[in-house]
């Protein structure tokens, strides 16, 4: 999950109208482009053993270093022109470290169908919070403290029930995770809307990142509670 995204506060100097939709026209662009890298990603994992070896607290380092390690260059190289590629780059890699919940829910009768109705329930949550983003007028940079706040809940939460592993905690922090990057979504394309965040690169990893946590968290609930063995 996204505990790792670490978001801006407070909107930067503003845009001119141009700029902002040039922005969100090629952050969506991007976005989509990365999925592409994720689904691969995925899919690959699957099939490498390599994968299957990483589990317990070298899967978690792996994790961590690699998201973070990926996060900083990405931001490092936002203006430049290595930036797209290691965000693509980047996205292969979270599409490989989900790659173990994708076989653990493929592995029931109906995964197949939990998994694409996950992708549904993702790609309408992303429709909603962008036509909210697109409406509303006033300024919601002040949710920005909040969601930070439940960020980090959720991830020391998560980073805590790893070891401890209790099922009703998992449930817990998936549900919370979908309601906080849910709302991240429509904070960060409000964001890009009134001109505060104007790299389409930062934009983009904020996105997927948020899209990569809701799916990966719905998808976990859909195999607890609809799935068949």
């Amino acid at each position: 999950m996204n505990e790792y995204n670490v978001k801006n506060l407070e909107w930067g100097a503003e845009a001119l109208p141009e700029e902002r939709n040039r922005v969100l026209r090629n952050t969506y662009a991007l976005l989509a482009l990365s999925m592409l890298p994720t689904v691969a990603g995925a899919w690959l994992g699957l099939y490498l053993p390599v994968m299957r070896a990483l589990h317990g607290g070298l899967g978690l380092l792996v994790f961590l270093v690699g998201a973070f390690g990926f996060m900083f260059a990405i931001e490092k190289n936002k203006n430049s022109a290595a930036g797209v590629p290691i965000l693509l780059a980047f996205t292969f890699f979270m599409g490989l470290m989900l790659s173990r919940l994708v076989g653990a829910v493929l592995g029931l009768t109906n995964g197949a169908q939990l998994i694409m109705t996950a992708m549904g329930g993702t790609a309408g949550v992303f429709g909603v919070m962008a036509m909210l983003a697109g409406t509303i007028k006033r300024d919601l940079s002040g949710m920005g403290t909040w969601l930070f706040a439940g960020m980090l809940v959720v991830f020391f939460g998560a980073i805590i029930n790893f070891f401890v592993g209790s099922g009703a905690a998992m449930i817990v922090i998936s549900i919370l995770c979908i309601a906080i990057f849910s709302l991240y979504m429509l904070y960060d394309i409000k964001r890009i809307i009134d001109g505060g965040e104007t790299n389409y690169i930062s934009a983009t990893l904020a996105l997927y990142l948020d899209i990569y946590n809701v799916f990966q968290s719905l998808l976990a609930l859909l195999g607890i509670f609809g799935g068949e063995d």
